[in-house]
């Protein structure tokens, strides 16, 4: 029986050696292989092929299906609709053709009719992070636990109106024309975002009889305008359920809050006649802050939301006042209820004076019937900070009081709440100048006495921090320079020796010792003042070079450099008197009087000239690193006056003047005939000035 063996290969044994008889067999056994070995490699190679063409297939559909959304078909009548990002701020269209004043204008800058271009010193408008600190980022401070108001628990008013968006201060302008001009520009943007109303709110007090007939004679201007933009077929012009596009209210304020239209109306005849008709009142109280959470709670329902059409109106209010307001315990309230509801206040308002409370305005009665001559009253228009920042000292040596002057903004209260409810605070004074100083004789009826303005561009820099008083307080206390400015300006003014004696004659020596006693009497009573002055602000100096904001390191160079040399001048002239009363002697013999004139030259002691020295280099600092401020005007005017004393010696004619004949018949005013005097008008009867 045989069986199929598998040959095996010739090397499978390497101990075995061919020989003859088998050559034959070992033949087909090569044979045999080399044609298995052929079939395998051919198989081999089929299966590689077969792989890598099903690879590139497959490759090739996987390409063309990454490519096809690349090339899309491309229909040339086609109309393509991008939808853009769904943003929850709403774009607002602005009207380019609309400008502030069609009245031709020869002077540009704060100086012009319209003074469009006052200092717009404000955040971004949309910023991200506020320039200033929100109240909710400051740790508390002595003053208490800083509550945090939930005031954005939900959407009742446009997006855009929740953020933390910051509005203008030191808007200038001549007259209430240009204000409104631009107001009538900020309605205008507000209608092409959806239906206005405006509501206005007017001082009552009789100083501001005048600005409020400039408005309502205005109030054509306003409307044409609006007509203008109507014809334009903006969105917000666009009548739903027969209502107007742009309604308005008018509301009164004095000791009280008048509403005196009880709907708000579209008729211009009315809204004149309410305007022309508000009631004066007399009681010199102006409640600004209430009568804006009145009006704020009387429109509150337009502003809440109607879903994805967004709130009824949109709501502004602005604000005509000659005044700070007497009721700033309610700014914070106001701030909260308007920027709840997304209101922006602006305000038609007055200068402040600064670093003062009151300044004077010119006031002539509005009855024709009685004496028209100016008298000037007292009025709160300042100050344009929180806590006082300005040392008041006064002037010495040139005998001179201390200017009012333009701080550059608003009153703090009022100019907070339109600071932050994004609205603008106008400043508005008729003889607003910033090339020369504006005298006493040229002041218009029912305006401040400021002898200056300053360069809007140059006070953009400058503007006071509107922070809450935690916040503000907070941030003084954090600086060992702004702690001592605000400390040093709270206390008790320093306002030097009104008339200096300078002028002694020697009649006895007894006599002219006395006079010099009598003399120092005055300056030792101011020295410790002083003194405690320049030791209060002494913590500050270290912290001149760290400190980064020029509003706070013009107003404590000045206080220093202003405060030593006051310090110098009064220690100084009560060291020269001092010097006199141990003995002088005069050069000629003839000579028996002793003038003690200002001087820079300093001969009682090496501390003062150190002083002196350092008065002077701080005060030249704030002349070249602050140009165009108040600070700047107040230090060259303390540079100019010299800081020491000197004596100098003259004749004096003691021999007595002889008596006037009495009888020598010089009478130069004598007194009209009867006849001429029952022909004299009568003058009309004075009145004594109201509370403004």
């Amino acid at each position: 029986m045989s069986s199929v063996l598998t040959p095996s290969r010739p090397d499978s044994d390497p101990t075995s050696q061919p020989t003859p008889e088998n050559a034959d067999e070992q033949r087909d056994v090569d044979a045999w292989n080399e044609e298995e070995l052929e079939e395998e490699s051919l198989l081999e190679n089929q299966e590689a092929t077969a792989l890598i063409g099903s690879m590139l297939v497959h490759l090739i559909i996987i390409l063309t299906l990454a490519l096809v959304p690349l090339r899309p078909p491309f229909d040339e009548e086609a109309v393509v609709i991008v939808s853009p990002p769904d943003y929850s701020q709403e774009k607002i269209e602005m009207i380019d053709e609309v400008t502030y004043s069609e009245v031709p204008q020869t002077e540009v800058g704060a100086n012009s009719m319209s003074d469009m271009s006052m200092a717009e010193a404000s955040a971004e408008t949309f910023a991200e992070i506020a320039e200033i600190p929100n109240p909710v980022e400051l740790e508390p401070t002595d003053l208490g636990q800083v509550m945090v108001n939930q005031v954005f628990q939900q959407a009742v008013a446009p997006l855009d109106k929740l953020i933390d968006q910051k509005g203008k201060v030191g808007e200038g302008a001549e007259g209430a024309n240009g204000a409104v001009d631009r107001i009538t520009f900020e309605i205008l943007q507000s209608l092409e975002e959806r239906p206005t109303l405006v509501v206005w709110l007017f001082d009552q007090s009789g100083s501001l009889n005048r600005q409020r007939q400039e408005i309502r004679d205005r109030f054509d201007r306003i409307y044409t305008e609006l007509g203008i933009a109507e014809e334009s077929g903006a969105e917000g012009f666009k009548k739903t359920n027969n209502d107007a596009p742009l309604l308005t209210s008018v509301i009164g304020f004095g000791s009280g809050v008048t509403l005196y239209t009880t709907d708000p109306t579209d008729n211009l005849a009315d809204i004149k006649s309410i305007v022309n008709n508000i009631d004066v009142d007399g009681t010199g109280e102006e409640m600004v802050f209430n009568a804006v959470n009145s009006a704020a709670e009387e429109y509150k329902s337009l502003r809440r939301s109607r879903g994805s059409q967004g709130p009824q109106r949109n709501v502004l209010f602005v604000v005509v006042t000659d005044e700070r307001g007497d009721d700033a315990n309610m700014l914070e309230s106001s701030i909260t209820t308007c920027r709840k509801w997304g209101i922006p206040v602006y305000v038609v308002g007055v200068p402040a004076p600064f670093g003062r409370e009151h300044t004077l305005v010119k006031y002539v009665d509005p009855d024709p019937k009685f004496d028209q001559s100016p008298q000037w009253a007292q009025v709160d228009q300042g100050p344009e900070t929180f806590l006082p920042e300005r040392v008041q000292v006064g002037f010495t040596g040139d005998f001179q009081e201390e200017p009012v002057i333009d701080s550059g903004f608003g009153p703090y209260a009022l100019t907070r709440l339109c600071y932050e409810t994004g609205g603008i605070y106008f400043t508005v004074h008729p003889n607003r100048n910033v090339n020369r100083r504006v005298r006493r004789g040229e002041i218009d009826e029912y305006a401040s006495n400021l002898s200056y303005f300053f360069d809007p561009i140059a006070m953009s820099r400058y503007r006071p921090d509107y922070l809450s008083p935690q916040d503000y307080v907070s941030m003084v206390k954090a600086s060992p320079l702004r702690q001592a400015l605000v400390t040093a300006a709270q206390m008790k003014p320093a306002t030097g020796i009104t008339r200096p004696q300078t002028r002694f004659v020697r009649r006895a020596e007894p006599q002219l010792v006395g006079d010099l006693t009598t003399a120092q009497q005055a300056a030792a009573k101011l020295e410790p003042t002083l003194a405690r002055m320049a030791q209060t602000l002494s913590p500050g100096i270290e912290a001149r070079d760290s400190e980064e904001s020029p509003r706070w390191k013009a107003g404590f160079d000045l206080a220093m450099g202003r405060v030593l040399a006051q310090k110098v001048r009064t220690e100084t002239y009560n060291a020269m008197l001092a010097k006199a009363k141990r003995g002088m002697k005069f050069k000629e013999e003839k000579n028996n009087t002793w003038i003690l004139d200002p001087s820079d030259d300093i001969s009682v002691g090496s501390k003062w000239k150190t002083e002196a020295n350092r008065a002077r280099d701080l005060l030249q600092s704030v002349v070249e690193d602050h140009k165009g401020t108040p600070w700047a005007l107040l230090a060259q005017r303390e540079l100019e006056t010299p800081i020491g004393w000197t004596w100098k010696e003259e004749f004096t004619d003691l021999t007595p003047t002889p008596r006037g004949n009495p009888g020598n018949n010089n009478n130069n005013n004598p007194a009209p005939p009867q006849d001429d005097q029952a022909r004299m008008l009568k003058k009309p009867p004075k009145r004594p000035v109201p509370k403004l």
